[in-house]
């Protein structure tokens, strides 16, 4: 199976990620391309890769709550880790035994290894990350922690 990994931020940060093979070098080339024509504006929606599991990001007064689509995943086969900033959800959704009949049989369900990372804000409090999974849907919440004082210098001449 293909493992498939994105890399998403918090942060409105612009970095540049490694090609994986021919056809992303040739995908980035093209997001490169675009960029130089358009500057800031965004890639069309339908130049970006796929990435699954598919995910929302909500940045809540407390918190920041990350949703994953992982139907057909069991919760042992999902995993959640930290590094540094990154958080990285991945897993395997595994394939279920296929039962020929009659010579033939149809499959469009996707199996297979995923992994998303995202980049998290300086203000997350990584000891209080809490994960559930309930319907298919994967919720990580993120708590903010207490935002840094701040205040103005006077510089003396």
């Amino acid at each position: 199976p293909r493992r498939r990994s994105t890399t998403m931020t918090l942060l409105p940060i612009k970095r540049r990620e490694m090609p994986i093979n021919d056809l992303d070098r040739a995908q980035s080339e093209m997001q490169d391309m675009v960029r130089s024509l358009f500057g800031k504006w965004d890639i069309p929606s339908a130049w970006r890769s796929v990435a699954w599991p598919a995910i929302d990001i909500a940045d809540q007064e407390r918190e920041y709550v990350v949703k994953a689509e992982v139907p057909g995943c069991r919760i042992e086969d999902i995993e959640l880790s930290v590094s540094g900033n990154i958080l990285t959800i991945s897993g395997e959704k595994k394939q279920e035994q296929e039962v020929k009949e009659k010579g033939y049989y149809h499959v469009e369900r996707s199996f297979g290894s995923f992994r998303r990372d995202l980049n998290l804000a300086g203000d997350v409090d990584i000891a209080k990350i809490d994960a559930e999974c309930k319907n298919g849907v994967l919720t990580v919440r993120l708590p903010k922690t207490e935002k840094a004082k701040t205040a103005k210098i006077k510089v003396k001449g």
